[in-house]
């Protein structure tokens, strides 16, 4: 018994060893791979890749495509293409057909001293594998740097996707990009073997598609002046040239100057072509019955009256008038005979519908097809439109909005509001597919902070609350970029890079650590510099928004990556290039203001962060008389852009309550509620607010500021500190919510220790009558 014990006391040691050893090759360096591959095992030596090399191809050939993404990846670097030998031998790269392999995108990669093997059953598989190939591949490639040989190292990967659905979306609409950065955006979709590219072709702000049948789509649709959110853009192009308005996209028509521009069937085509050689399929949305008003101003007959801005959002088009289905079918024949993706995207989200409900022409459709109310009319559009894209081999995806109604089991629904959790639910019980891109954390024109790749990496892709044959519902994963306030490529990089990695491991692989994934993305940095991508630098950590300190401080913020520059400035100017080197600790002893900004040698500016190092007192107590335990909660239901317009308005009403929350009865689609309460601080001491919102939040303590996170935004966490005095301290939080879901939390630490939440006994208050 002994020597049994023995005998499984070794083995257990050897598995934990044998697990041990599995994660330090997860975080190898020599393996920097996104998405990492479902199994990946390392062998001993490397091969190398020379002009002597030769590719060995299957007699099928069905591979020609993707022998020559490789062969383009490689001959730049080695001067010329690899020669094609009909043997495998050594020195060979072969690309081999493999029929046991099931997945379509499933794949082998076989890299020994002697030969390098891709296998695959479908071309497509082996488009992955060449990616794969290709991050494994030294980051000079990208650039075509002369190199005599390349070094692969050794190893055996078995790979495939965990979802089919791996999707980008890019909003051409409201701010235009070229033919060539699409192709950019297709090339670093490939690379991270992304497979749906979702084109948000058409909106209020302008139709981005030519029409040959109604040529004003394009000819006035297409262009506008200035509107809000050029405005905002240049305004903010002053500190950062990245929000510049694209100069190529404008344009003087009419003596006015115009904005816009859009793309020619021909050139439409040629991108499509483009994607279709990587493996990824292009989906158009033309969204409507709402989100028509470029459409609308140039054929006003598609309205039921009236034009212009609803209550919420833009007139819509009229679903109770024939000549709507004509204009829309006839659309649509020419965006079916574009695209030959299976699906069409309608859109049928945020449809300002009051003009429907005042509608003679509606309220007798209604009646006469038994529709009870308007969220019905919306339905029966989007029925009468399916049934048109059924009838041209086509599926129809709209937004999760149009589950509200009704619609056919056949339609694939794409869930964006996280304030409406149970619509997967829904949607997957009625027999619908189900798409996830939640507007947090998949909306990736959301200001970026320190937690976005984390929030990224950490979603689920099955939402909560699916058992497991509800979960076969879902397809997949796609991010968002809206770019009201994107106008420029450099813009929309800073965006999305590098969130869109995170994503890209987590649609494709069953695969999970953070930890891991970061020492991995730190090699991407470089091939991203190689591909000229104007990705976000890493957070710059050490400091806070507000740093309290009441004899002295130390200003010493680590560097993210090896080869960054960290440069400061007190006289609140940005940072430059020429700005004062932090390249060592800085005491502080008086109240200083910095601006501080990380620089890769190559001049890429991270962002700007500005923090305060606040020199304090304690802040004294105050006595209190009739205190209650919670907080007064002053509500307003009205719509706010800061919580400065609170000031202004007139209350609806007072709560109370015992915790931090939303009064029950404050919600409504926009709102704002002044919190007013004291702390029972239990001794003294520098306490750190962690306060995260969406939208906007003040908060006060001792009738200091601690955390300024106004303004209309998604979730995002800032921090503050308050030196504080034992006993009672005022509080003061002001939040709004500006529509579609809110959060609001606050933590709280003292001197640096855990964050945790404030709990409901500090809170005490005086009631005051309004």
């Amino acid at each position: 018994m002994f020597k049994h014990y023995l005998y499984a006391l070794l083995f257990t040691v050897m598995l934990l060893g044998v697990q041990t050893l599995s994660m330090a090759q997860t975080l190898d360096p020599k393996y920097p791979l996104i998405p990492y591959p479902s199994s990946l095992t390392p062998q001993q030596g490397s091969f190398t890749i020379t002009s002597k090399t030769k590719l060995v191809l299957p007699k099928e050939s069905i591979f020609k495509n993707e022998a020559e993404q490789l062969q383009y990846l490689l001959s730049g670097s080695l001067g010329k293409s690899l020669k094609v030998a009909k043997k495998a031998a050594a020195n060979t790269i072969v690309f081999q057909y493999d029929q046991s392999i099931n997945a379509p995108e499933g794949y082998r990669l076989s890299i020994t001293p002697k030969q390098v093997v891709l296998a695959a059953k479908e071309p497509a598989g082996m488009f992955r594998a060449v990616q794969t190939l290709r991050q494994l591949l030294p980051a000079s490639i990208e650039q075509q740097a002369a190199q005599a040989q390349l070094v692969l190292p050794a190893l055996q990967i078995q790979d495939e996707p965990v979802y089919g659905w791996r999707g980008m979306h890019l909003d051409v609409s409201r701010h235009f990009f070229t033919t060539d950065y699409l192709r950019k955006f297709i090339d670093l979709m490939a690379l991270y073997k992304f497979n749906k590219l979702h084109l948000h072709l058409t909106d209020d702000q302008g139709w981005r598609i030519e029409i040959k049948k109604y040529p004003k789509l394009t000819e006035e649709g297409a262009w506008r002046t200035f509107n809000n959110h050029d405005r905002d853009v240049i305004a903010r192009s002053k500190e950062n040239p990245d929000f510049a308005l694209d100069e190529r996209h404008i344009v003087q028509k009419n003596g006015q100057t115009m904005y816009g521009g859009f793309y020619t069937q021909e050139e439409m085509k040629d991108i499509i072509a483009y994607a279709a050689a990587r493996h990824i399929e292009i989906i158009p949305e033309i969204d409507m019955p709402g989100h028509m008003k470029a459409a609308i101003d140039a054929y006003p007959f598609l309205t039921c009256g009236e034009s212009g801005w609803g209550e919420t959002f833009s007139v819509p088009i009229c679903p109770c008038k024939e000549s709507t289905y004509e204009f829309a079918e006839n659309v649509f024949n020419e965006i079916i005979a574009l695209f030959p993706s299976q699906y069409i995207h309608l859109g049928a989200d945020e449809v300002e519908k009051t003009t429907w409900a005042n509608s003679a022409g509606c309220q007798e459709l209604m009646q006469r097809e038994g529709l009870k109310n308007v969220e019905e009319l919306q339905s029966y559009f989007i029925h009468r439109m399916q049934k048109f894209f059924h009838s041209k081999g086509k599926k129809l995806i709209g937004w999760d909005e149009m589950l509200e109604g009704g619609i056919n089991s056949d339609a694939v629904v794409m869930f964006w509001r996280t304030w409406a959790p149970n619509a997967p639910l829904h949607a997957a019980r009625n027999g619908n597919k189900v798409i996830m891109t939640p507007n947090s954390p998949l909306y990736f024109d959301g200001i970026p902070d320190k937690k976005s790749v984390y929030n990224v990496y950490h979603f689920n892709v099955v939402p909560k609350g699916l058992n497991a044959e509800e979960a076969k519902a879902i397809l997949g994963a796609q991010a968002n970029i809206w770019t009201e306030y994107i106008p420029s490529e450099n813009r929309a990089e800073y965006m999305y890079m590098p969130r869109m990695t995170a994503l890209a491991e987590v649609v494709w692989s069953d695969k999970r650590d953070y930890d891991s994934y970061l020492k991995r993305l730190q090699t991407h940095y470089k091939r991203l510099d190689a591909l000229d991508v104007n990705y976000r630098l890493p957070d710059l950590e050490g400091f806070l928004d507000v740093n309290v300190f009441t004899d002295n401080a130390t200003l010493d913020i680590p560097k993210p990556l090896d080869n960054l520059i960290i440069r400061y400035t007190t006289d609140g100017s940005q940072p430059t290039t020429s700005s004062k080197v932090l390249d060592k600790p800085l005491t502080i002893t008086e109240t200083t203001t910095f601006k501080v900004a990380a620089f890769t040698p190559e001049g890429l500016k991270g962002d700007t962060y500005t923090t305060t190092y606040e020199k304090q007192t304690y802040a004294k107590a105050v006595a209190a008389k009739n205190t209650k335990p919670g907080l007064q909660a002053t509500y307003y239901k009205a719509s706010f852009k800061n919580t400065g317009g609170m000031a202004k308005a007139t209350p609806t009403g007072v709560a109370e309550v015992a915790q931090l929350q939303v009064p029950r009865e404050a919600q409504a689609p926009s709102f704002g509620v002044q919190f007013r309460s004291y702390l029972e601080v239990p001794e003294t001491g520098i306490y750190t607010f962690f306060f995260t919102c969406d939208d906007g939040g003040v908060l006060r303590i001792a009738d200091r500021l601690v955390v300024d996170n106004d303004g209309l935004h998604p979730p995002q966490e800032k921090i503050g500190q308050v030196a504080l005095e034992k006993g009672l301290q005022p509080f003061a939080l002001d939040f709004i919510e500006g529509g579609g879901g809110y959060t609001l939390k606050l933590l709280y630490s003292k001197d640096g220790g855990e964050p945790q939440p404030i709990p409901a006994s500090w809170f005490k208050y005086a009631p005051v009558v309004q």
